[in-house]
């Protein structure tokens, strides 16, 4: 009886993936990226008023302050990948990337990135929201692009799990000399911002909880450094969870070495301060962002940048200044770590990305419902902090609420408005699974 029942509406089926029919009643409005803001803007417009067209080298957003976790297999990869077209069929979707903008024609130029088909296309649009992240930054630093590692993307963390496991099967040759095994297993970290910390703290719970399981004769011969020019670590937090960071670090073995350079990267050695060789056997480079080829394709004679950072420079509405830093660009937006606003600098985080994803979301929604509703009719975008969270190794973290009100708990430290300890990872990795 149930199979007569659905046999009638088995002609109606569509293939798997197919998109349904697009009512196209609003403006053609193309987003660039799949990052925290593309993808937070994608979700809320309002497909009924809008025809929402996504562009990106990748067809998921990751969900990065657990990649960390991912490249010591804490997580699985899939674990923090949503695929665009997931629950988004009313999207059309490019995997490409976008290699030039004319703002006089409204058209994009853009190349596949599917391996094997460059196909080159051309897609119009009536407004357009520049949200292409941007790339970790290597100062120029000779042999850093050639021989670090970097945890921008799924495909970064696979390459780290890889190669700390080839570092302790190479260590474990039968040829290879104890002092050869200590150059082999010191694990190298530039860079001592969050995602620097976090994970050479996920790095040190895989080596204490896992590979000292399976190579206790290579353990003691292990060693992880973290470099940074800064006076200290995690710098952007308060300078309590700052020195309570250091403190864990050094009760787990790890070396900070703060107030240094790394000025030249061998394939096996770091030149440190111009002077010193250190060996190596698996670097990895978090030292801050830079601009994306797209982004530096626009020169200066056509947009406005941030002399210091080289983003996108926007007004607080999000739209992309003309080179006078006056006159915005019509119907051209720009949000997330590509851009920043004229004179109210913002971090480059996951935080600000997303607020201001729904920021443009909920404007573009409003003017396009609305008769006679403009952007100019909208309160300018304001941030609103919801604090900074740094995993700190052994299921310990490092939190600030961001809102002045400290929240008081069993297994809290407290100073001031921050936290730390259990509790705080506890608060860590909750606030990422809900």
């Amino acid at each position: 009886m149930l199979a007569n029942l659905i046999a009638p509406a088995r002609h109606i089926r569509r293939p798997l993936g197919q998109c349904r029919f697009l009512h196209v009643r609003g403006p053609k409005t193309v987003v660039l990226g799949s990052g925290w803001g593309g993808f937070q803007l994608m979700r809320d417009l309002d497909k009924n008023h809008h025809d929402v067209t996504v562009i990106s080298p990748r067809n998921h957003f990751v969900f990065t302050p657990l990649l960390a976790s991912t490249s010591v297999g804490t997580l699985e990869f899939r674990c923090i990948l949503e695929p665009v077209r997931r629950k988004n069929n009313d999207i059309k979707f490019y995997e490409a990337t976008c290699d030039a903008i004319d703002p006089v024609t409204q058209t994009l130029s853009c190349t596949s990135s599917i391996e094997g088909s460059p196909t080159q296309f051309t897609v119009p649009y009536d407004k357009l929201i520049i949200a292409v992240g941007a790339e970790s930054n290597t100062f120029g630093i000779p042999g850093v692009k050639e021989h670090a590692l970097f945890l921008k993307e799924v495909k970064d963390a696979r390459k780290i799990r890889q190669r700390v496991l080839d570092c302790f099967e190479q260590a474990s040759q039968p040829n290879v000399t104890e002092e050869e095994q200590r150059q082999i297993l010191h694990f190298a970290v530039v860079g001592g911002g969050p995602t620097g910390i976090e994970f050479s703290s996920e790095l040190s719970d895989f080596i204490r909880d896992d590979l000292r399981k399976l190579y206790p004769h290579l353990v003691d011969q292990v060693s992880m450094t973290v470099y940074d020019v800064a006076p200290t670590i995690l710098s952007s937090f308060d300078h309590h969870l700052a020195d309570y960071a250091v403190k864990r670090f050094q009760r787990r073995g790890i070396r900070i070495r703060t107030r240094t350079h790394i000025t030249e990267v061998t394939e096996r050695e770091l030149l440190v301060d111009g002077k010193y060789r250190v060996p190596y056997g698996m670097l990895v480079w978090s030292t801050g962002i830079t601009e994306t080829p797209l982004v530096r394709s626009l020169g200066h004679h056509q947009v406005a940048k941030d002399p210091l950072s080289k983003r996108l420079l926007t007004d607080n509405y999000f739209r992309l200044l003309s080179a006078d830093e006056k006159t915005p660009i019509p119907n051209v937006f720009s949000i997330g770590d590509c851009a920043t606003i004229q004179g109210y600098n913002l971090p480059a985080t996951a935080q600000v990305a997303t607020q201001k994803g729904k920021y443009l979301g909920r404007v573009f929604n409003r003017v396009q419902r609305y008769d006679n509703w403009s952007l100019n009719d909208e309160k300018p975008f304001t941030y609103n902090h919801m604090g900074s969270m740094a995993y700190l190794g052994g299921w310990n973290a490092a939190a600030t609420n961001g809102t002045g009100v400290a929240t008081k708990a069993p297994g809290f430290k407290i100073t001031d408005y921050i936290s730390e300890g259990h509790m705080a990872w506890l608060f860590w990795r909750t606030s990422y699974f809900t």
